[in-house]
């Protein structure tokens, strides 16, 4: 190959390396800024597509266009009526001024420990300020009684803040701080709250105790309609007992009467039917009164005797 070739062929690739480290490409989700001697030159730039800078002395920063998350640490906080609760938090937040962001803050890692700092700051501020109540509800709504024995419970205390309010305050008060630092917090939220471990098992036990009480209502309430139910039983038993015990008795007179009535007329037909009568009394009543192994002693003058004389 000729030398000019050659020197034509170097030209070639120096041009191309020199034209390709002067280029750079964004694409949708990027933003970048570009420095020199590791500062920076120019505006961000924040448009997708080509872009240039000068070759090899100029660098490029990219950062992140799109909504980043951020993850608190779970933290024992008290709060302003002196109960002890764990705080875990998440939020949403976005480089909005890349060139800021790079001079105050560098790159993401650093964005994310500079938020641990604020946020922390602005929950442990806003939990301390307000009570428990405010922290975990968020209107004055009225209960919805499913059960009729909820209707005696308390009332639910009014809450004079709100939850959802809070977290508009630290997302107010956040921003605030990170107004220099080219970010923009675009949401915060509680994700959970609950007792320390001692405080809970006391509420555990109110809970089961409150449950014991309704329970122990509703035992109550059982037992004394069971014993108005039971009374309510004796009597009627009592009443249907006595009405039956007069209808029989009632019954037993009306044939008693007629048995009287029939022996009677029986009786004074004439003398030998009377004699009949008397004679199968007699029978009957000595069939009621012995039996196989009874013995018995007469005297002359006996009725049964005479009767027994005069059959022989």
């Amino acid at each position: 190959m000729k030398p000019k070739n050659i020197i034509i062929l170097i030209a070639v690739v120096v041009i191309a390396i020199v034209a390709f480290s002067s280029m750079f490409i964004l694409n949708e989700t990027q933003q970048a800024i570009v420095t020199q001697f590791g500062k920076p030159v120019g505006g961000p730039r924040t448009e997708p597509g080509l872009n240039f800078k000068v070759p090899f002395i100029q660098k490029t920063q990219y950062f992140d266009k799109r909504y980043l998350k951020w993850d608190g640490d779970p933290n024992q906080v008290p709060t302003q009526d002196k109960k002890f609760i764990h705080v875990d938090t998440y939020a949403r937040w976005q480089i909005v001024d890349p060139l800021q962001f790079f001079i105050r803050l560098r790159d993401e890692r650093s964005g994310q420990s500079r938020l641990d700092d604020i946020l922390d700051g602005e929950t442990r501020n806003a939990v301390a300020s307000h009570e428990l109540l405010d922290l975990v509800r968020s209107t004055n709504r009225e209960p919805e009684v499913y059960e009729d024995y909820l209707e005696e419970m308390e009332e639910l205390e009014e809450i004079t803040v709100g939850r959802e309010r809070i977290e508009e305050l630290i997302l107010v008060k956040a921003n605030e701080r990170t107004a220099d630092l080219g970010i923009k917090i675009l949401d915060f939220r509680f994700k959970r709250m609950n007792y320390v471990d001692d405080v809970r098992k006391n509420v555990y036990d109110r809970m089961i105790s409150e449950r014991n009480r309704i329970a122990d209502q509703f035992r109550s309430e059982g037992q004394g309609e069971a014993r108005r139910i039971e009374g309510d039983k004796e009597r009627d038993l009592a009443q249907i007992q006595s009405e039956a015990i007069r209808e029989s008795e009632i019954i037993r007179g009306r044939a008693d009467a007629r048995a009287t009535a029939i022996y009677a007329a029986a009786y004074n037909r004439n003398a030998m039917s009377r004699d009949l009568y008397a004679f199968l009394r007699s029978l009957e009543a000595l069939e009621k009164s012995f039996d196989s192994k009874t013995s018995i002693i007469l005297t002359t003058d006996s009725e049964l005797y005479r009767y027994l004389k005069s059959t022989r």
